[in-house]
């Protein structure tokens, strides 16, 4: 006779972790974001391996940013983040910020926290610094348009592939499109394939075909005197 099979002991159900929220906003960026602004682009050197051109300092960025209204001239949007709802904040005459939600299997490790803590009066503790995009217009003359010409998007390590880098770029094309412009342009190193399917995805057209043309330095300071 068959032993009767022992009764089943019963499992554990897997308990699903809470998911993470984390808020998300883009905003214009202010004289007080200097330090932050000069740190990211610092960084962003590192990660292209150009170090030894970056010789921007908080006081030449100070004194050549943010002297005219945004949009007119080289402007800023800076990524702020945190793990709590953010407070409203007053909203500017020139642009609306922008919010969104994102939802973490698990929370990020910042190590960088205090460094890039937001200098919002308006924000908690809570808020720091992600990522920031520089832009500036230009103008096509085949379309007879305005345009938008991002020299830096950038977003610190341990925030990428959320989103965020998305976010910051849809931000510049969105206003763009709003003030009738006929295109947003820039470049993107040739090794960084990442990013480069990353703005395929987004609809942007890699040219092959352009490079690159720079006067800078000796090169450039030489059309001072040009007897000489």
């Amino acid at each position: 006779m068959a032993a009767a099979a022992p009764p089943l002991v019963p499992t554990p159900e897997a308990t699903a972790l809470p998911s993470q929220p984390l808020f998300a906003r883009v905003r214009l960026a202010t004289s007080s974001d200097v330090p932050h602004i000069h740190k990211l682009i610092h960084q962003l050197a590192i990660f292209e391996r150009i170090t030894h051109l970056f010789s921007a300092t908080e006081a030449s960025l100070s004194s050549t940013l943010f002297n005219s209204p945004p949009f007119q001239t080289s402007t800023i949007f800076i990524l702020e983040l945190s793990s709590t709802p953010l407070p409203p904040t007053t909203t500017p005459l020139f642009f609306s910020p922008i919010t969104q939600i994102i939802t973490l299997d698990l929370p990020i490790d910042d190590p960088e926290r205090e460094t890039f803590k937001s200098n919002d009066k308006d924000g908690g503790s809570d808020i720091v610094v992600g990522g920031f995009v520089l832009f500036f217009p230009n103008y096509s003359t085949f379309l007879g348009k305005p345009g938008f010409y991002v020299e830096d998007l950038f977003v610190r390590e341990c925030y990428r592939r959320k989103g965020f880098g998305k976010m910051l770029l849809s931000a510049v094309a969105a206003q763009a499109a709003k003030m009738g412009c006929g295109r947003v342009e820039w470049v993107v190193l040739d090794w960084n394939v990442n990013a480069i399917k990353f703005y395929e995805e987004m609809g942007a057209k890699v040219l092959h075909e352009k490079r690159v043309c720079r006067l800078t330095g000796q090169a450039l300071q030489a059309y001072a005197n040009p007897a000489n």
